[in-house]
């Protein structure tokens, strides 16, 4: 049986990188969403609760806890990456956690005790294209390695 070189070795597969990729992307997020200026009115973020008023962009609202969800959802996708299936289930798995998500910010009131996260309507929309994106990688991504020609 011949041996995998080096190359071969260190190669993922497309969808193992898009779990990494996914991954690195929510880590940097939850890194900015604690950097004033980056984050408008981070004087005012709260641990969790409607009542932040910290905006990651301008636009999202975040809070402490928002902040710390976007790191350990970025964490999981390193981790994740590193197989085949885990990658599989971390992309399908939290894009259906991101449908969820969606489905409860756009049914509770943004400004009731409900809104634990924080939610806004940028949020939301922005969890139905992360619901979206990462389940289509999930499930349309290759799970082998290509192989050169």
């Amino acid at each position: 049986m011949a041996t995998p070189d080096r190359s071969t070795r260190t190669r993922r597969a497309p969808v193992s990188l898009a779990a990494l990729l996914v991954g690195v992307v929510f880590l940097i997020i939850g890194v900015l969403g604690f950097v004033p200026g980056i984050t408008t009115d981070f004087e005012d973020i709260e641990f969790a609760g409607h009542h932040s008023e910290a905006m990651l962009f301008g636009i999202f609202q975040v809070s402490i806890l928002h902040n710390l969800v976007h790191l350990a959802f970025g964490v999981a996708g390193l981790i994740m990456a590193r197989t085949v299936p885990l990658s599989r289930l971390y992309l399908i798995g939290g894009g259906l956690i991101y449908a969820v998500l969606w489905i409860y910010g756009m049914l509770i009131d943004h400004d009731s005790a409900a809104n634990f996260v924080p939610l806004n309507t940028a949020v939301d929309w922005l969890h139905f294209g992360l619901a979206l994106g990462m389940i289509s990688l999930g499930v349309f991504m290759p799970r082998r390695i290509p192989q050169p020609y």
